[in-house]
């Protein structure tokens, strides 16, 4: 049942008369969350292993590069299953009553700005390594010439500023955070208020227009290379790594296409008023979280098949000697 009333006391974080939720705290949701948050802090750490041991051993810059966008990718998805796993894993298991815990909405408002940010940088982070990409392959020399490990790593930081400078525009008043059925955590406060619905909005159409930035940039990417591949150019230099760097970004943006469309649509249309069912949300949130879970297995299964069609040629015998 709801815990909130309609007092003019009650913070706006929690005031169930903007955007409404229940108070439901439910064991079987421990487990889940549970079992989720440390499956995915697990792979995402055997990940950032892996693509440690990768950078060291890669003699290519553009690849070099790619594994440094691809770490930033691993350590968002990491914190962003700590911080938020901390704060639903907590509530289920104690049961904690948000309104007497956080009556300022202090960690009400550090959740909601947690999800933006966590929300936002990998998706910014894939439209920035498809143009990362794009240029490298469609201009490789001038790609080779410009870019350098600490401009990689600036990038990286770029993309971060961007996602917690949106985060944090609801602490100027544009937007709100409230938090959300079952009562473990908060996000966008999705009402007809001006700057509320208009926060949901650049939120979704942020999001958005990364995934179509990556969808359209990779698109060209792999037909630049196809023709690489089947043309003449393939005497020339060999393109065996960035067909491998493709396929990485190709599956990165697949798994963030199908976890964050259904929630980026569903804001889309609740900030613009359409029809949107309320209890879809929760399910959505669910969907985009296995993003986090799913990303740092494409590095790991990449790197055990390259380890597994290395292995025959190990155990091939040397030449014998006469």
């Amino acid at each position: 049942m709801s815990i909130m009333n309609n007092s003019s006391h009650t913070p706006s974080c929690y005031n169930n008369t903007t955007t409404s939720y229940k108070y439901n705290p439910d064991s079987k949701n421990v487990s889940y969350s549970a079992t989720a948050t440390t499956f995915g802090l697990i792979s995402n750490l055997i990940a950032f292993i892996v693509l440690i041991k990768s950078f060291r051993q890669t003699k290519n810059n553009s690849r070099s590069f790619f594994l440094i966008f691809l770490g930033g990718l691993v350590v968002t998805d990491f914190m962003g299953l700590l911080v938020s796993g901390s704060f639903v894993i907590s509530f289920h298991a104690t049961r904690i009553d948000w309104t007497e815990l956080d009556p300022t909405c202090h960690f009400c408002n550090f959740m909601g700005m947690s999800m933006v940010f966590y929300g936002l940088s990998p998706l910014l982070l894939g439209a920035t390594m498809a143009t990362q990409r794009f240029i490298g392959i469609n201009h490789p020399f001038a790609s080779s010439s410009r870019m350098t490990k600490r401009g990689t790593i600036s990038m990286v930081l770029m993309v971060w500023f961007i996602a917690g400078s949106i985060s944090l525009l609801p602490q100027a008043g544009f937007g709100s955070y409230h938090i959300q059925t079952p009562g473990s955590w908060c996000f966008l406060n999705m009402t007809p208020k001006t700057s509320d619905w208009t926060f949901a909005l650049l939120f979704s159409l942020v999001g958005l227009i990364s995934i179509a930035t990556s969808i359209l940039l990779n698109t060209v990417s792999v037909v630049t290379l196809l023709k690489v591949y089947c043309g003449a150019e393939r005497r020339q230099r060999s393109r065996d790594h960035e067909a491998e760097m493709m396929l990485q970004l190709i599956l990165i943006m697949t798994i963030s296409t199908v976890c964050w469309c259904p929630l980026l649509i569903y804001i889309l249309m609740s900030s613009l008023n359409l029809p949107a069912s309320d209890d879809m949300l929760l399910f959505f949130i669910r969907i985009a979280t296995w993003n986090q879970i799913l990303d740092p297995w494409i590095y790991i299964m990449i790197k055990v098949c390259k380890l597994r069609s290395s292995l025959p040629r190990q155990l091939l015998p040397g030449p014998i000697l006469m």
